[in-house]
């Protein structure tokens, strides 16, 4: 297996997890535009939601990753690939743990 390419993508994943895990917790800034739902700006108030958000959050990574797959080369594609679908693996096994984290009670 290539390494290079699963290590980059791996922390890539994980950093995107990371951000979107903390943009749940911000505090709201009143930075919504208009024509913006007001569902956008209402925490996650049980687990079962943070859950559904944080699996949401975990398949958008995922196709952020495939995309960034698609732009290598021929012969790593396939290596970047199973990595996505492995970290894909990953974090959806400690989505529960993930939420704890991000949601500390």
């Amino acid at each position: 297996m290539y390494k290079p390419v699963a290590t980059p993508l791996a922390a890539l994943l994980l950093s995107c997890l990371a951000s979107l895990a903390l943009a749940q917790t911000a505090p709201l800034t009143g930075m919504a535009q208009a024509g913006d739902p007001a569902r956008w700006y209402q925490a996650d108030s049980t687990p079962q939601a943070q859950l559904r958000t944080l699996h949401k959050e975990i398949g958008a990574a995922l196709n952020e990753a495939k995309k960034a797959c698609r732009q290598e080369a021929a012969a790593d594609r396939s290596a970047c690939l199973k990595a996505a679908q492995d970290t894909y693996r990953q974090d959806m096994a400690n989505a529960q743990a993930l939420r704890k984290a991000a949601h500390p009670q």
